[in-house]
């Protein structure tokens, strides 16, 4: 057969495209999955290539330095390319021979057409034909002395680990990290009926677990607006503000919404703002599915200025997200560690100017999916002593629904991916989350 005609070389090529725009261009998978607006070949492709790709690029992302580490145990010397376009094609390879059990001999020939075909690759096609054919014969036995979850975290994020929270633990997270996403529903009415409709398990007493096949919009209730996709640790920072039935409530970074439709559901007033135009529509889009009603701002929070303050205010500031891993297994290589003082920067200035907003003994929940101290224990530490006019209120078990050992020494929701264990491993663990409650007093 020739051109993309051969079977698979589509998927496969467009998985290697993706792969190099998320090293080089550091581009959000999300972004190029979406079908309105993201990478052209995966648009065209049918919807069991498409499954393909996702499964090919999450594979190679999360397995990232593991294969890496083969291919260099092949090479006498660094592929002096830098595109990288050859590793990706290594990459894209050996993420199927290694992990996802497909043919040898149809991912080696897949990988060589692809190389012959690229005008930078296309000098390399012997060599990867070589390191393919000798990775069916030797790389099983590479793969079975490595350490998992050593090699697949990026070293800076690993070392931070090691020191926040304990070898024990950062092994634990890594390995977390490497394990197929579950999927989280609220559900707006009895969670046992609906655990029973749609397979699932109860998770922090309010959220449900799924393992679904097929399209998230095809389930039953989706269309009712019966439920939600939403990790059980994000919904979390909601449950904080308490019974916030009849109460003004700012939800600040507020797209795509799970929070929102939290506080909505529950009888609150809610004003929703986001900097994002796209999103917010997301946002509306979705409270109309629910049948809720809320207010939405587009607004950059460093110049927002409500005219009214708030009865509570719960703030999802903008960061690294490497509390995502699991189901962001991108974000593991879009980060880098300078980003972190940035955005806690952004965060602190965030944060300063939301804590003006809220009334004398309101709540204000500050929260973010991130892994890093500086963008949540360190904030908080920070922001208490500057801001006498505020307290901690330590958070209790039951309001994370049991789960104490997410609750840190100060007193804050601290989650982490290996959190929350369940006797099948992919229905255990929650996103890495921090969360602290403060009142103006």
């Amino acid at each position: 057969m020739n051109g993309d005609l051969d079977p698979g070389y589509a998927a496969r090529k467009v998985a290697t495209d993706l792969i190099g725009k998320i090293l080089y261009k550091r581009m959000p998978l999300d972004g190029e999955l979406d079908l309105n607006n993201g990478h052209p070949g995966y648009k065209r492709l049918e919807a069991n290539d498409r499954a393909l790709v996702r499964a090919i690029v999450g594979t190679a992302l999360r397995r990232r330095g593991q294969i890496q580490d083969v291919i260099e145990k092949f090479l006498d010397r660094p592929i002096p390319e830098k595109t990288g376009r050859v590793l990706d094609i290594l990459h894209v390879a050996l993420a199927q021979m290694i992990f996802m059990q497909v043919p040898d001999h149809a991912a080696v020939s897949l990988a060589v057409t692809l190389a012959g075909r690229d005008a930078r690759a296309k000098p390399y096609k012997g060599l990867v034909n070589a390191v393919l054919r000798r990775a069916t014969r030797e790389a099983a036995d590479i793969v079975a002395v490595q350490d998992e979850t050593r090699l697949n975290a990026p070293q800076w994020m690993y070392s931070r680990w090691l020191e926040v929270y304990g070898e024990t633990a950062a092994k634990e997270i890594a390995r977390a990290h490497l394990l197929e996403p579950y999927v989280d529903f609220s559900v707006l009415g009895p969670l046992e009926e609906w655990a029973e409709k749609l397979n699932g398990i109860p998770v922090l007493e309010k959220s449900l677990r799924v393992l679904p096949e097929g399209a998230i919009d095809k389930l039953e209730g989706y269309d009712e607006g019966k439920w939600w996709v939403q990790d059980a640790a994000a919904s979390i920072p909601a449950r904080l503000l308490g019974d916030v039935s009849g109460k003004h409530v700012a939800d600040l970074c507020a797209a795509p919404g799970g929070k929102t439709m939290q506080l909505a559901s529950a009888g609150a007033k809610v004003t929703a703002v986001d900097i994002s135009a796209r999103r917010l529509k997301r946002l509306q889009q979705n409270m109309e599915r629910l049948g809720l009603e809320v207010e939405t701002v587009i607004s950059d929070l460093r110049t927002y200025s409500p005219d009214v303050k708030f009865d509570a205010i719960l703030l999802d500031a903008p960061c690294s997200a490497t509390g995502t891993i699991r189901r962001h297994p991108d974000v593991a290589w879009l980060k880098q560690e300078g980003d972190i003082q940035k955005l806690a920067e952004l965060q602190y200035e965030i944060l300063e100017r939301a804590s003006s907003w809220v009334e004398t003994g309101g709540l204000l929940v500050y929260c973010t999916c991130s892994l890093e101290q500086e963008e949540g224990e360190l904030q908080i530490q920070r922001f208490l002593l500057e801001h006498p006019e505020f307290k901690r209120v330590p958070v209790e078990a039951q309001e994370l629904g049991g789960c104490a050992p997410a609750i840190n020494e100060q007193g804050d929701f601290r989650a982490l991916p290996c959190h929350n264990p369940n006797e099948k491993s992919k229905l255990g663990g929650l996103d890495g989350f921090f969360a602290a409650k403060l009142m103006r007093i």
